[in-house]
Formats: C-alpha cells, sequence, structure tokens
C-alpha cells in the first residue's frame, strides 16, 4: 500500500514540474510584450517615477519608457529578472538603423545594455527616438515670458 502511495506522489510531482517548466518557458516567450508586467516591474524598481508611455521592441525583449519630465527609461528581460534603468540626460547616444525600423543607442553609463533595437515601425522606432534625444536637450524648468511681458517677442 505505501508503494501505491509513494508511486501516486512521484507521479503528482512530475505533473508539476511539467507545468512549471510549460509557464516558465511561455513567459520567457512572452518578454515584455505584456505591458502591464512591464509597467509593475518598472515601478518596483524606481517607484518615484510615473511613467506617460512604453514602447515595446519588435520582440518583445525591450521596453522603451517615456517617463515624466521628459525622462526617459530602459527594460531589457534577463530570462528570470529585468534589467531596469533611468537614462540620465545627456549619457545615451542614438542613431537610426540601415533598416529604419530600429535604433543603435549606446548608453554611457551602461555599455553592456548597448544594441541596435528592431520595433514594429519606423514610426515606433522615431518615437522613441525623440524621447530618448527629447532626454538629452531636456532643460530643467525655467520661467517662461507671459504675454504681458513687453520683451516676450524678443524670446524664443
Amino acid at each position: 500500500m505505501s508503494i501505491m502511495v509513494w508511486a501516486a506522489l512521484f507521479a503528482m510531482l512530475i505533473i508539476v514540474a511539467f507545468i512549471a517548466v510549460r509557464m516558465a518557458a511561455k513567459h520567457e516567450e512572452e518578454g515584455l510584450h505584456d505591458t502591464g508586467l512591464a509597467i509593475i516591474e518598472f515601478n518596483r524598481a524606481f517607484p518615484t517615477e510615473a511613467i506617460r508611455q512604453l514602447q515595446a521592441t519588435a520582440n518583445g525583449q525591450v521596453v522603451f519608457v517615456r517617463l515624466h519630465d521628459n525622462k526617459a527609461g530602459f527594460m531589457r528581460s534577463m530570462q528570470r529578472h529585468f534589467a531596469c534603468q533611468v537614462i540620465q540626460p545627456g549619457r545615451v547616444r542614438v542613431l537610426s538603423s540601415e533598416t529604419g525600423k530600429g535604433l543603435t543607442v549606446n548608453f554611457l553609463d551602461a555599455p553592456h545594455q548597448n544594441g541596435t533595437f528592431e520595433f514594429a515601425s519606423p514610426k515606433e522606432a522615431s518615437e522613441v527616438a525623440l524621447w530618448l534625444l527629447g532626454n538629452y536637450v531636456a532643460e530643467p524648468d525655467r520661467e517662461l515670458p507671459t504675454a504681458a511681458d513687453p520683451t516676450a517677442a524678443n524670446h524664443r
């Protein structure tokens, strides 16, 4: 009788292991296409940053994040965890790839994250480039002239 119990427990263990392996493989295939997961993971790494928009690469392994105050962020799926970073202004270089649907990005503070990232369309790639370039030229808040200011026409 005890052999039957042990055999049943062993069979249940094999079934649970099989299901766990299948779920892990499915998670690796999905990457960061699930925007909800990307938001949760980025917020876990940077709880004080407000996310405005996300754009995943075509393969879903990388997500570029548009943050408040024209800052940008970056997430890469690293199998069982995610590498997240906020890109500091002036610390990234961006070039268009040869396909037109991608960007070659060099992170000056994290060169191990450098690479060429392909998007589903040239429009998505150009939008991410604008985020990164906006991050590059972002200036601290300054007081803008008002219409009542007689020197307003001279400020552009």
